[in-house]
């Protein structure tokens, strides 16, 4: 899939309307704040993080449990995005489970994050 286009932002957000997802998920006071004091560039550092340990392994710990719902704004947007676990992946964005994510599936994913994010922060 490679790195994520704003088409494929827009066909990702159709899918998790469809699902529900986007009506499920906001960024409260404190993720916002979050957001706007460390700024973007570090948001991605930490989503690269995140995906890397939890979502990107071959058979990720924890896989379905994770992720968190609450507690940085990464993990709210891991949620409304379809990429909180290795199942949600498979459904939302087609990457199988049981296999390494690539380095391209993982900018991928961040880059949906860090959308949802931006359009969220008001």
């Amino acid at each position: 899939m490679g790195k994520k286009t704003d088409t494929d932002w827009a066909s990702l957000k159709q899918k998790l309307a469809e699902d529900g997802r986007l009506e499920k998920f906001e960024l409260g006071e404190p993720e916002q704040e979050y957001v706007t004091s460390r700024g973007m560039d570090i948001l991605r550092l930490h989503a690269t993080d995140f995906v890397n340990k939890r979502l990107a392994p071959k058979n990720p710990k924890n896989d379905g449990r994770q992720t968190p719902t609450k507690g940085h704004p990464v993990f709210i947007a891991q949620h409304a995005c379809g990429c909180n676990d290795r199942d949600a992946l498979e459904e939302f964005f087609g990457y199988e489970k049981g296999r390494e994510l690539t380095e391209d599936e993982v900018t991928c994913i961040v880059d949906a994050i860090l959308s949802w994010i931006g359009e969220h922060l008001e």
